[in-house]
């Protein structure tokens, strides 16, 4: 019986199975069926047996049906082996952290409470939105960091002078960290969001900035590119470089990337906490030591 098992929701395939290679785990692709009316049907090899399972799924679009999906996982595999891991480096409903608006729902805070009932005996996050709600888990949980990757990443560009840029104050401290891992400084814009519309706006007062430096956006997640794009339309005017976005979950949904890419930006830098064409930093190797620290 080996240490672990590695299994996978549908859209983590590629992380799971570089985890599994460094943990030098068994993985285990779960069959999949989707109904017409939507209803996933799950089920994991009988070959599945292990001290610890560790289940990767990250919960991007459709975020519903990938909460689910990762919960059967976890319950399966609770039945199976004593311990399982659940591995979310992307955490859907992390941003619905507060009663925002009176009779608002929290609802990761529901969200936690299935971890829990499913058999999660511990979670691991990758920049967490709101690492306050984790607490909300009652199960250990780590919230992990990629900015050390991104650092690596961006030492070996050829940037002219560049210029950290937060599209917000929340993110302040980690864009600091970041720009000081590359020997460079950082400003937060003051985004502030209509609770009601949605509407972004930058308010004052505004950090100095220099002209003609090359810009880094830097940001935990991009799912519209509406706060990519109010952050370009202010600092159009001070005449930078090239343009990059850096962010740890790329979702870029509908057509965020065109309208992103039509405002200037030149590169777009993401992990593979969400799969795809952005996934250029990969996270299986801080992953997988979170996991082997965990015993």
């Amino acid at each position: 019986m080996s240490e672990y098992i590695v299994i996978s929701g549908s859209n983590s395939e590629r992380l799971a199975k570089k985890i599994a290679k460094n943990l030098d785990a068994k993985y285990l692709r779960p069959q999949l069926k989707v109904f017409p009316d939507g209803e996933s049907r799950l089920s994991i090899p009988k070959s599945a047996s292990s001290k610890t399972i560790v289940v990767v799924s990250s919960t991007g679009p459709p975020v519903d049906s990938n909460i689910v999906r990762t919960l059967l996982l976890i319950s399966k595999s609770s039945e199976i082996a004593p311990n399982v891991i659940a591995v979310v480096p992307y955490m859907g409903y992390a941003k619905q952290d507060k009663e925002f608006l009176k009779g608002e729902i929290i609802t990761i805070s529901v969200i936690a409470k299935l971890f829990k009932a499913a058999g999660a005996k511990r979670l691991i996050v990758v920049d967490f939105h709101s690492p306050e709600a984790l607490d909300f888990f009652k199960i250990p949980a780590e919230n992990i960091s990629a900015d050390s990757l991104f650092a690596e990443y961006f030492k070996k560009r050829r940037l002219k002078d560049p210029l950290v840029v937060s599209p917000d104050t929340y993110w302040k401290s980690n864009a600091e960290k970041f720009a000081r891992s590359i020997n460079t400084n950082a400003v937060a814009l003051n985004k502030q969001r209509d609770r009601k519309t949605g509407k972004l706006v930058i308010k004052p007062p505004f950090p100095e900035f220099s002209r003609g430096r090359d810009l880094i956006i830097f940001d935990d997640m991009v799912s519209t590119g509406g706060s990519i794009l109010k952050t370009i339309q202010f600092l159009r005017k001070e005449n930078f470089g090239k343009i990059c976005v850096a962010c740890t979950h790329p979702v870029f949904v509908g057509d965020s990337e065109r309208r992103v890419r039509a405002a200037g930006v030149q590169e777009i830098i993401g992990t593979n906490s969400i799969e795809g064409k952005f996934s250029k930093i990969d996270l299986s190797g801080i992953i997988s030591k979170a996991i082997k620290n965990t015993r």
